[in-house]
């Protein structure tokens, strides 16, 4: 098996194994007690505390361990904003956010705050002005990713931190994609981590808060981690973490280059190896080891399985493999199309002999689920001026099959009507007439929750 999800979960690095089992037998007792065995644990968390610091390049005591990044950034965004409640109650996300911030972000809105999520690029990156222009005299905390999640898009977070600190708004950044490969630059003043990302073991977050920000922690107050979360530390974990964060920077510059090479191949080759692919995300701007790519036609569940059975562990933003068939939020933000989309995000070590492979079936995979699902969608030379498809009670991706179909039937100039109820079609549809080269006119609501959606031929 290759496993190409360490966008999701890395595999415990070696020495986060050896820290872990050797922590078990010394980090067990009290910090917070005076005896010996509670002094011994207390070096240890320290020296992690260190660590983890110095790898994430802030000061000892502005750093917090917690029981997962998820937690780190319910902790942070809360105390941030509770912390300047007297300035106001405005929060500024990005729409390409991690879940985690989002549902924060919607805590926040529920409890009667206000949130202005700024929009993207196709490529998956914010513009600083717009961060400048969503600043405003009672915003409370502005929040931007260091790296994208599912295209690995890097984010301009130097700049945006410097038109935050301007207008002396304070910026929280999820970092939890990106400090395997170094330090987040910028002046930004909260930041977020996640173990598991980086090889470290799963249920241990860090949470930084610059010295002078402002800072509330929210409920019942605790002795512990500076008072700023609650609950025994876990300190054999936290030791992993930290070993392994120190452990993997050692080998980032180099594994960057690699695996990069190793990304930029998958990046070039896919489009050549499989027909109507599109890859998303900035070519440049990006993580070393994650890329992503859509393919239309196709489902995306039923590619992941395929993939699976052939030997790849991948994952996926598309709605094809959610229970709820809601389109990725990152997707939808970008304008991206979101069937068959497959993340493919490498491990350190991935060898060349596995991607190569990959290359190999993936054409085969994709060939063969588009057989299943009967797809034929050479456009023809039409004569229609106007058709009308009804994909009512159709499902991703069968709306945007049935459009391509269609297509074919009118003349150039001539538009194409798609009927349907499934939501991913407001993403999918025009997303498809970007990438094939027709107009997408607009959609129309209709009754019983359809929506009609007019395609005009470009080509």
């Amino acid at each position: 098996m290759a496993y190409f999800d360490v966008a999701s979960s890395a595999p415990l690095h070696p020495v986060a194994r050896q820290a872990l089992q050797a922590s078990l037998d010394e980090g067990w007792a009290d910090p917070a007690r005076l005896y010996r065995e509670g002094r011994r644990a207390r070096l240890l968390l320290d020296a992690a505390r260190e660590a983890a610091a110095e790898a994430v390049g802030c000061r000892p005591d502005e750093l917090v361990f917690t029981s997962s990044g998820t937690r780190a950034v319910h902790e942070g965004i809360a105390g941030a904003l509770a912390g300047r409640r007297r300035v106001g109650h405005h929060l500024v996300v990005s729409a390409v956010e991690h879940s985690a911030v989002l549902h924060s972000a919607a805590a926040h809105r529920g409890a009667g705050g206000s949130v202005t999520e700024v929009g993207v690029g196709r490529g998956g990156a914010v513009a600083v002005s717009s961060y400048a222009d969503a600043v405003r005299a009672d915003t409370a905390l502005a929040c931007l990713q260091s790296a994208n999640h599912e295209v690995g898009t890097v984010q301009p977070v130097a700049d945006v931190a410097e038109v935050c600190r301007a207008a002396g708004v304070p910026l929280f950044v999820d970092a939890a994609q990106s400090l395997a490969w170094g330090p987040v630059e910028g002046g930004w003043s909260l930041l977020a981590g996640s173990a598991h990302k980086w090889g470290g073991p799963a249920g241990v977050g860090v949470l930084v808060v610059r010295k002078g920000v402002r800072f509330a922690p929210q409920g019942p107050a605790d002795e512990r981690e500076s008072g700023r979360v609650a609950g025994f530390e876990n300190i054999p974990g936290v030791v992993a973490a930290a070993a392994s964060l120190r452990a993997v920077r050692a080998e980032a510059a180099g594994e960057a280059a690699r695996l990069r090479e190793l990304t930029d191949r998958i990046r070039a080759r896919v489009p050549e190896l499989v027909p109507d692919v599109e890859v998303v995300g900035d070519p440049v701007r990006r993580l070393p080891h994650l890329l992503t790519f859509s393919c239309l036609y196709v489902d995306g569940e039923t590619v992941l399985h395929e993939l699976d059975r052939a030997g790849f562990s991948v994952s996926s933003g598309s709605s094809c493999t959610s229970s709820t068939l809601t389109p990725s939020h990152v997707l939808r933000a970008m304008g991206v199309v979101s069937e068959g989309n497959v993340r493919v995000s490498l491990p350190f070590g991935a060898e060349e002999a596995e991607v190569e492979r990959f290359l190999e079936v993936l054409p085969g995979v994709v060939r063969g689920v588009r057989e299943k699902l009967g797809v034929t969608v050479a456009p023809a030379a039409g004569v229609e001026e106007a058709v009308t498809v009804d994909a009512v009670g159709m499902v991703c991706p069968r709306p945007v099959i049935e459009l391509a179909r269609a297509i074919g039937r009118v003349r150039v100039g001539g538009t194409v009507t798609v009927v349907a109820d499934d939501e991913v079609a407001a993403v999918d549809v025009p997303a498809w007439c970007f990438t094939q080269g027709h107009e997408y006119v607009g959609a129309t609501p209709g009754t019983g929750g359809a929506v009609a959606y007019e395609v005009r031929r470009g080509r």
